[in-house]
């Protein structure tokens, strides 16, 4: 999959659900148009292992790249952890992903972790969802 038009970007996000079914307990992603060549994700994936995905991408299809965005996960009223391209160049532990990384608990604003398969060149959602099975 990858990020060459809205088209097939939408047919992905669309086919989520089905293929994550024995997973997924709900499911309100949809993507919106901003203009002409670019999108906005935005949506909950609900599991059945009882965690919350809030889910915020902006696409921008002239050249194939995810401008932004955020992915947090909750258990309960509980942020355990999010993913995010905010670059922390001063910390060496995230240079193998930079800017990609996740933040989690203790202390989980400042305890940032490499975020491998996290990128902007691709869709992440299987991989945050894939993180978001294994941690249920």
């Amino acid at each position: 999959m990858s990020l060459s038009n809205r088209a097939d970007y939408e047919l992905f996000i669309y086919n989520l659900p089905q293929k994550y079914a024995h997973q997924i307990e709900s499911y309100t992603v949809q993507i919106y148009s901003v203009s002409a060549l670019t999108a906005k994700v935005e949506g909950e994936i609900c599991f059945k292992n009882g965690l919350l995905l809030k889910i915020r991408e902006y696409i921008d299809f002239r050249v194939h790249l995810i401008r932004d965005y955020s992915y947090t996960l909750f258990q309960g009223e509980k942020k355990i952890r999010w993913y995010d391209p905010q670059p922390h160049p001063e910390n060496e532990t995230l240079k193998s992903t930079f800017p990609h990384h996740y933040h989690e608990e203790q202390n989980i604003k400042k305890n940032r972790k490499p975020a491998q398969g996290i990128s902007f060149e691709a869709p992440n959602l299987p991989v945050v969802i894939e993180d978001c099975i294994r941690l249920g």
